[in-house]
């Protein structure tokens, strides 16, 4: 299927379901449009890391699905858990991933605490905004895989600031989204003592 399609499909979604529950500030099919293109560099992104070939990836908070939703409609690797606490949010995931057919993509409904005891451990953890990036390495961090990594989507670049224990920087990448310039930060997890 050509990739447009899905996306498209899932940007009249997100209108659509936004206009009763206030899923996301973009208010036309133009801005939501500007949210899913923010969601698509991370593809290239994922694809240079050395994940296994079937990677567990966990986006926790995940919203209206901004970046996973976007992300499955290009990039098909792997398990990607799309994980929200809140029960309006969680049910417009579920029936997006089910309208767009998006394999191997799975909604848990609830808090993220009670996901991560469930689940284990993963290879990737993808944040947009759920939390600043050291206090998601602190909740978190201890559920990545070693040498497993963290990508956070941000404004300014990670160079120079002081990393915990255990992480390293490992690349960062910039691009550009509706004029504005973000960036992607990997951090990847050293050393052992990663859940199992």
């Amino acid at each position: 299927m050509d990739q447009a399609v899905p996306l498209a499909a899932y940007l009249d979604m997100l209108v659509r379901w936004n206009r009763r529950m206030n899923l996301v500030g973009a208010r036309t099919w133009q801005e939501a449009a500007l949210l899913a293109l923010d969601s698509l560099p991370l593809a290239r992104l994922l694809d240079r890391l050395p994940l296994p070939a079937a990677p567990c990836v966990w986006d926790l908070g995940a919203g209206a699905g901004l970046p996973g939703i976007p992300l499955r409609c290009v990039w098909k690797r792997g398990v990607w858990h799309l994980v929200e606490a809140r029960e309006k949010r969680a049910l417009f995931l579920r029936q997006a991933v089910f309208a767009l057919k998006l394999e191997a993509t799975k909604v848990f409904m609830g808090r993220a605490e009670a996901f991560m005891a469930r689940e284990g451990a993963c290879d990737c953890l993808v944040s947009r905004a759920f939390m600043p990036w050291e206090r998601l390495l602190a909740f978190a961090g201890p559920h990545v895989a070693s040498g497993g990594f963290a990508v956070f989507m941000r404004n300014e670049s990670l160079a120079g600031e002081p990393l915990p224990e255990g992480w390293r920087l490992h690349a960062e990448a910039a691009y550009e989204a509706g004029g504005k310039a973000r960036r992607l930060a990997v951090l990847a997890r050293e050393g052992q003592g990663a859940v199992a």
